[in-house]
């Protein structure tokens, strides 16, 4: 059954924009998805960017939305969504050009983005990037009210999830080999962040 999310239709054109900068160097990249949530986002940015391969997964038992976007889309480009959980001990692929996790790391425990720097490592070669969209605290900044009201929904309804705080986010991504690279502020207070596999010396 296809879902629909009005907050993936708000955030498709800007996190598209950035993601046209950062794979126009890329002649036939294979994206993972992490987290392809109702699969309007596949479908959408497979369209828009026929050159790619984009590979949709999410956790077991959620991927019929992911499926029946996809066949409405009827794209070449646009994978059959496979199972994963950032849990799971391997990755979903042998390697990737890219990884991008939209609104995944503050709905999930706070764990489980050390996980996607882990097998992110495994996948990715030096210089490629892990792609994180969503909202973000930092430090000496006062969280915005509209995100303060999100975080306390999210807390609510799990205790381990929440708006991360950026810093901690890096840090993670570092002790796996990821340096951040830039941060995007997009509208509606989220940000686009990526980091790139560090080259070994």
């Amino acid at each position: 059954m296809k879902q629909f999310s009005k907050a993936c239709e708000r955030n498709e054109e800007p996190i598209a924009e950035v993601l046209q900068e950062l794979l126009a160097d890329i002649e036939r990249p294979l994206v993972l998805e992490v987290g392809s949530g109702t699969g309007q986002h596949g479908a959408a940015f497979a369209r828009r960017f026929p050159h790619l391969m984009w590979q949709p997964t999410n956790p077991p038992g959620q991927l019929d939305s992911v499926r029946a976007w996809r066949r409405e889309a009827g794209l070449d480009n646009l994978l059959e969504p496979l199972e994963f959980d950032l849990f799971d001990e391997a990755p979903p692929v042998e390697r990737a050009d890219m990884v991008v996790a939209v609104n995944v790391i503050h709905i999930a425990p706070f764990e489980a983005a050390e996980q996607l720097f882990a097998h992110g490592a495994r996948i990715l070669d030096e210089g490629a990037l892990i792609f994180l969209y969503g909202p973000y605290r930092y430090e000496g900044r006062e969280l915005e009210p509209s995100n303060e009201r999100f975080d306390q929904f999210l807390r609510a309804r799990d205790p381990r999830s929440g708006i991360r705080l950026f810093e901690e986010v890096d840090a993670i991504a570092q002790s796996h080999g990821f340096d951040h690279v830039e941060t995007r502020r997009l509208p509606a207070n989220n940000d686009a962040h990526w980091w790139a596999r560090r080259k070994e010396k």
